[in-house]
């Protein structure tokens, strides 16, 4: 990963040339500048970020355990911060509750760990959102998992990126099973894979850090846009595991050869 990252001094450099040619604009100025910290971090070795879990459910609360196990602080974010902070005391360790605003404001990267169709709402509690990552694990599913709600000319991941603008989204976990998560991300004793699509290099880069820390197989698989590809194979996974009565630990621990 180290190879691909660019020099923050340079990075920094060519964003102030870029502010004086007045190119683009101050918001997203502060944002860069806020990834070229993340890289600078990166650069030096320091891969720990806070992490803010929007969302108290199964899928949040396997998440919050694998990566607080890895050393990451974690914060659930509710709408009722009592219930969020009763679900830290589940867990223990290094996890503690919140409000959406206050658990999102204090973070580095933002899970969203709600159904799609709750995104925008948590989004707005959120706030801007201006400068972090955020962790698309949602898929827009049918209510009764039958079918996806949108798909071929956009996808769940595409349209998170145009409610939260000054974010930037990357998608990822959402083809792993709460019940994987909660068994430490492994089926068996095989770490599950972990797709990573986003739009940019070092925001990909530092997903990929995480997941890897968190004993998972991360495999970048390009874009944004490729969530319109992810996000029916989570559908699949789910007519494989409860529809076709496979189980859970179907899906997904793909073959690589990276």
């Amino acid at each position: 990963m180290g190879q691909r990252l660019v020099s923050p001094h340079i990075f920094q450099n060519g964003i102030k040339q870029l502010l004086s040619d007045q190119i683009i604009s101050h918001w997203e100025i502060r944002y860069l500048f806020v990834i070229g910290a993340l890289i600078k971090r990166l650069a030096q070795g320091d891969t720990i970020m806070t992490i803010a879990i929007i969302g108290t459910g199964n899928m949040a609360k396997g998440l919050a355990g694998v990566f607080s196990k890895a050393g990451y602080p974690v914060t659930f974010g509710s709408r009722d911060a009592a219930k969020a902070s009763e679900a830290a005391r589940e867990l223990g360790g290094n996890v503690s509750g919140a409000d959406i605003a206050s658990a999102a404001g204090n973070a580095d990267v933002v899970v969203l760990a709600v159904p799609f169709d709750a995104a925008g709402d948590a989004i707005a509690a959120a706030g801007e959102l201006e400068g972090k990552i955020v962790i698309d694990i949602t898929n827009p599913l049918t209510a009764d998992y039958s079918s996806l709600t949108i798909g071929h000319s956009t996808s769940a991941a595409e349209e998170i990126q145009k409610l939260a603008p000054k974010a930037k989204v990357v998608k990822a976990f959402n083809t792993i099973f709460a019940s994987v998560l909660q068994a430490g991300g492994k089926i068996g004793d095989k770490p599950a894979t972990v797709f990573i699509a986003g739009d940019q290099q070092a925001v990909n880069d530092a997903v990929e850090a995480i997941a890897a820390k968190s004993g998972f197989v991360p495999v970048q698989v390009g874009g944004l846009s490729v969530a319109r590809y992810l996000e029916p194979v989570a559908g699949l996974n789910i007519v494989l595991g409860y529809m076709r009565g496979f189980g859970t630990d179907i899906a997904p621990t793909w073959q690589t050869v990276i």
